[in-house]
């Protein structure tokens, strides 16, 4: 009983492999996602590097800043789970690994310094309250 369970098993899971799989987009379209994915998320980190410094420690712009980080975390997150779909469904290399590393560099560096903007908010914000109070005071 169990041996004729794992030989149904293992006819399923052949006869599942042997089906092709049509790919979602060709290896130049991997390319051209790629690049142009990798660009724009490294120009978004770019930029939100220079904001933060410019503009979360003055105080600035704050739900500008924190909407396109948690947007970008939301998007990597997205891209992530894109990826995993495509690796799940047995997508070839080229159709799963772009969003797969775009996701997990985007959600990962973004998320990771999501705490490092809101640290820089709340530190101006202590400071205008210090600076407010020595103003009432002297």
């Amino acid at each position: 009983m169990m041996l004729d369970m794992l030989m149904e098993s293992v006819t399923l899971a052949s006869a599942t492999a042997a089906t092709p799989v049509t790919q979602w987009w060709s290896t130049r379209d991997a390319g051209i996602l790629g690049a142009i994915g990798g660009s724009v998320g490294g120009l978004l980190g770019a930029g939100l590097g220079c904001a933060v410094p410019l503009l979360a420690n003055r105080g600035r712009a704050r739900g500008a800043v924190l909407g396109v980080q948690v947007a970008a975390v939301l998007l990597g997150v997205a891209l992530l789970a894109l990826g995993v779909a495509a690796l799940a469904l047995g997508q070839p290399y080229h159709v799963w690994q772009p969003p797969l590393l775009i996701g997990t560099v985007m959600g990962g560096v973004m998320g990771g310094l999501l705490p490092v903007t809101l640290g820089a908010y709340r530190r101006a914000e202590a400071l205008r309250l210090e600076a407010e109070q020595l103003r009432r005071e002297g």
